[in-house]
């Protein structure tokens, strides 16, 4: 079943997307050039539209339980129109950001997804979040979808990094004996392979907001459905498998409060940029970035089965491997570099 899901939603994704490309374009959903961008023609957009339809179909030929999801279902079809809405009119983000609260809503009030709590490491108390327990799930939902937004920069980047991280969800779903998380992973991974095909350097359509979106949804939600309510340990595993576009989305914000910016200024400085900048290709950028979130993946597995002081080493080394990584590709800036400093400093006579 599982084989058959991931292989139905990656043929339906290459049917679907020449279909998808040149509704995009019908309906003004392209993507023009500007200083900020780094391809050079107009591109048809809204390509997730393609990535959604090809896994709706293939959740309802395999689901058994489809009145049981609906609230999943519903909440993605609330982030699709707002996403395919933002690539024809271009939204304002006020609207983009009340549309992704209330698909969080849904998932949340309607589907009963909530982190509750969490048993803290060193304590034989857990952690009850109480009222906060569905502002903390909206938050982390609304985080996700945002963080796999801002990283899609280039041809085939987003949807890469995207399945990396969905490979990792499924086979810890798998590990776990979770069926549903698994099947609903592996069919999404089917999606956007399929996708992938247009969408990979030199792209022939981007998968636009309605794409993102979808994807940010999506891995959010799987992610409380396969490790909430556990641990402090299991609750740090989603965030070390989104560790790509959750360390760029984190260094944006530090960026632009260092700089003096407003949190939600557009710029050039994330990941992606700083790597071109540093002469790599587009795509050997993109394959660079896949690496790093595979990484990040496989940690993430080891992570889980590691014991406590074990768990805490290895936090403690991504985040160091993290902050040298970011200073010397200078994605704050070229000026902040305090543990660079620090190291040559202690080394010099």
């Amino acid at each position: 079943m599982l084989i058959g899901a991931l292989l139905v939603a990656f043929l339906l994704s290459i049917f679907l997307t020449p279909f998808v490309g040149k509704l995009a374009v019908k309906l003004g959903a392209t993507d023009k050039p500007n200083e900020r961008k780094v391809h050079i023609k107009i591109m048809p957009r809204m390509g997730g539209l393609a990535i959604f339809l090809s896994f709706f179909i293939t959740f309802l030929i395999f689901t058994n339980d489809f009145w049981e999801q609906l609230p999943l279902l519903v909440g993605a079809l609330v982030i699709i129109l707002i996403g395919m809405a933002d690539d024809i009119y271009e939204l304002r983000a006020a609207p983009k950001f009340l549309g992704q609260i209330l698909a969080a809503l849904i998932i949340v009030l309607w589907g009963g997804l909530e982190v509750e709590f969490i048993n803290l490491p060193f304590f034989t108390d857990t952690l009850q979040f109480g009222i906060f327990s569905i502002p903390i799930t909206i938050l982390w939902i609304v985080a996700i979808i945002n963080a796999i937004n801002l990283i899609d920069g280039l041809d085939g980047l987003a949807g890469g990094v995207s399945t990396i991280a969905l490979v990792t969800i499924a086979t810890m779903a798998l590990i776990k004996g979770d069926i549903f998380v698994a099947m609903v992973a592996l069919t999404v991974i089917g999606s956007t392979l399929g996708f992938l095909k247009y969408n990979f350097h030199p792209a022939k359509i981007f998968m636009g907001d309605t794409g993102a979106l979808f994807l940010g949804y999506i891995i959010a939600v799987l992610s409380l459905l396969g490790f909430k309510n556990v641990t402090m340990i299991s609750l740090i595993v989603p965030i070390i498998i989104l560790g790509v576009p959750i360390s760029d989305t984190f260094f944006a914000i530090i960026r632009r409060i260092v700089n003096k910016q407003p949190i939600s200024a557009a710029d050039k400085s994330h990941l992606h940029h700083c790597l071109l900048n540093l002469g790599f290709t587009h795509k050997q950028t993109v394959l660079l970035i896949y690496a790093l979130a595979a990484c990040f993946g496989l940690a993430a597995i080891i992570f889980s089965f590691a014991t406590m002081w074990g768990a805490l080493i290895l936090v403690a080394g991504l985040l160091l491997i993290i902050e040298i990584f970011v200073e010397k590709i200078g994605l704050v800036n070229s000026d902040y570099q305090p543990l660079l400093k620090m190291l040559n400093f202690k080394n010099k006579p």
